[in-house]
């Protein structure tokens, strides 16, 4: 707990170092000549003495706030992707900022997202954090790029800002490789209907993985219904009611991934003795929860959401330069979580 007795004059008597070398340290000036076991020194005893700056002198010196601003496109009210807002939350407070939420929803109109920034904006945030609830393709207002921005998982039309993604065709690789690598030769996809981005690049990396396995991807069952518990179970019930059924499901996420174990059960086939099903997002509720748990692949939201905030941050302190940075989505690995729903074809 900082203490508002104690200044920066205190530190460097404490420290046996100058009132410069402790402002250098506790404002990480990155030109400093300072060594390391002196930093270490000044801010162990910083926070022995509950020092803590003065956020008005300090704003008053800078021209910043130590206010970021993170625009919510329906995550606030989702567990699911709400590990976004904890991970830039976690950033910025590590690096000493503070973060101001404003939940819109995806489907509000372009004035209305434009009145949400600018509520931001009207708080002299330094930064702005512009977040959707799923990979997509987003139109923003303009007045965004006001202030240094960074979008989290979506692209901006026109690509003109920079943005972090999750890796939809790496994550499918992976959920596909591990039916493959359990001997599955027969696989097929559930897929969701919806035109964006990680229905068309789960698709294409699912068959260039048959594919280059030897397989024919381009012949491999694929069904599509809404995202949904029961699109998976509609989509379940066709795939799984061919001649030639799969031994191996890839689902695109973990609710149609559920559906497709409650149509399983109804045709008395076994998980994963009869059926190895993987599923995407890694969703706490479901995929730790289904008998026999699900291997899925995992969306990087915390990753997203702390790479955002510390590039965003740096960009607030002239430590990069975002526009460098937005001719080219960064891409944040899905990696696979194994679980008890993939087993060797009978």
């Amino acid at each position: 707990m900082s203490n508002k007795n104690i200044g920066i004059k205190d530190v460097a008597v404490a420290a046996g170092v100058s009132v410069t070398t402790v402002s250098h340290v506790l404002n990480e000036v990155s030109y400093a000549r300072v060594r390391p076991e002196t930093r270490d020194k000044v801010r162990t005893i910083a926070e022995q003495l509950g020092y803590g700056p003065n956020r008005l002198a300090q704003a008053l010196r800078t021209q910043r706030t130590g206010m970021l601003g993170l625009v919510s496109e329906d995550i606030a009210t989702t567990p699911h992707a709400g590990r976004i807002i904890l991970g830039a939350d976690e950033a910025a407070k590590a690096r000493g900022y503070n973060l101001m939420i404003i939940n819109t929803s995806g489907s509000a109109s372009l004035e209305s997202r434009h009145a949400d920034v600018e509520a931001l904006l009207e708080r002299r945030v330094d930064g702005i954090l512009y977040a959707t609830m799923y990979h997509r393709n987003v139109e923003l207002p303009a007045n965004l790029g006001s202030v240094p921005s960074v979008l989290v998982d979506s692209v901006a039309t026109g690509g003109n800002i920079t943005a972090v993604i999750p890796d939809e065709e790496g994550g499918a690789r992976a959920a596909v490789g591990a039916l493959l690598e359990a001997g599955h030769t027969r696989v097929g996809f559930i897929n969701n209907t919806d035109d964006v981005p990680a229905t068309r690049q789960r698709l294409q990396a699912f068959r260039a993985a048959l594919t280059e396995a030897g397989l024919d991807g381009g012949a491999a069952p694929v069904e599509s219904e809404v995202s949904e518990v029961q699109g998976g179970y509609e989509a379940a019930r066709r795939i799984l009611g061919r001649e030639d059924r799969p031994t191996g499901l890839f689902c695109y996420n973990d609710r149609m991934a559920m559906g497709a174990y409650r149509a399983a059960a109804e045709l008395g086939i076994a998980i994963p003795a009869d059926l190895s099903i993987v599923g995407f997002d890694d969703q706490e509720l479901i995929a730790s929860n289904l008998h026999p748990g699900l291997t899925t692949v995992a969306l990087p939201h915390y990753e997203m959401g702390a790479w955002a905030t510390e590039h965003l941050i740096d960009a607030v302190e002239g430590k990069t330069d975002l526009t460098l940075m937005a001719l080219h989505p960064t891409i944040l690995s899905c990696p696979l979580v194994r679980r008890d729903s993939i087993a060797a074809p009978q």
